[in-house]
């Protein structure tokens, strides 16, 4: 069985043929799927899927790209809910950056803020984090320091594969493997992955983004966990049901269900 640490079901795109495509991910053998909070408009379909399906639970938080958003977020509503388990994805990204340079210090301070007030909350209530970083390791690595994060650990969704990143496994925190494991140009997380702590390794889409090969250029889907799961195992060297086991034991840890 697998867990899907990290899909937006609540993403418009799957509104179509959602009962199908959670049939499909049945029969491929997914167990669990999270729902990450990136935006507050879409809170209360995650909320409505959560509540129809057993095997789906949640996350309120707010992406740095949509940050500004972050006062209109009831986290206390939302935490109170059975089926919230974690708080994110926050984090930082550093990727669209534009303007003069004091306008992308301004940003970069802007998400600074915004993160660490969602790590305060993930220890208030008591919430692992989904963590999103993207071209600022150094940076959110500090604040998850800075913050004490490890008091609650959380997911890196997406490893983006920077060695200054792994020593994250000491401090509570685990790693997200996605569709990218299976990309021809994935060299860096192919080559690091051996050394990231199985205990710590959890699979994810970030559906219906990235979607893995065979498949890419398709919308992603938890159904394609399969894919993700054969070339982890190819790459460590063991049976695929192993890696499957170890995943779904690491994600029931991390986030306290099951």
């Amino acid at each position: 069985m697998i867990i899907d640490t990290h899909i937006h079901l609540d993403d418009p795109r799957y509104v179509e043929d959602f009962e199908a495509m959670m049939q499909r991910a049945h029969e491929a053998g997914v167990e669990a799927f999270v729902i990450p909070g990136a935006h507050p408009g879409t809170l209360e379909r995650a909320v409505e899927i959560c509540d129809a399906y057993e095997d789906v639970y949640f996350a309120v938080g707010v992406h740095p790209y949509d940050m500004e958003t972050i006062d209109s977020v009831d986290f206390k509503h939302y935490l109170s809910h059975p089926k919230c388990i974690a708080i994110g994805e926050c984090g930082l990204d550093y990727f669209r950056l534009e303007g003069s340079d004091e306008a992308k210090v301004e940003e970069k301070q802007r998400q600074a803020e915004v993160f660490r007030r969602q790590i305060r909350l993930a220890k208030e209530y008591r919430k692992p984090l989904i963590v999103h970083i993207r071209d600022a390791s150094h940076d959110a690595k500090m604040i998850l320091l800075e913050e004490d994060a490890a008091e609650i650990g959380g997911v890196l969704h997406c490893y983006n594969a920077d060695d200054e990143l792994l020593s994250l496994a000491n401090q509570n925190f685990y790693f997200g493997i996605g569709g990218v494991v299976t990309f021809q140009n994935a060299k860096k997380l192919v080559n690091i992955l051996p050394r990231i702590p199985q205990e710590k390794l959890v699979i994810e889409t970030d559906g219906p983004y990235l979607t893995p090969h065979p498949h890419r250029g398709e919308r992603n889907e938890s159904a394609y966990t399969r894919f993700v799961a054969d070339k982890m195992a190819q790459l460590l060297n063991i049976d695929v049901k192993e890696i499957e086991s170890l995943t779904t034991t690491n994600a029931k840890k991390l986030f306290g269900f099951g």
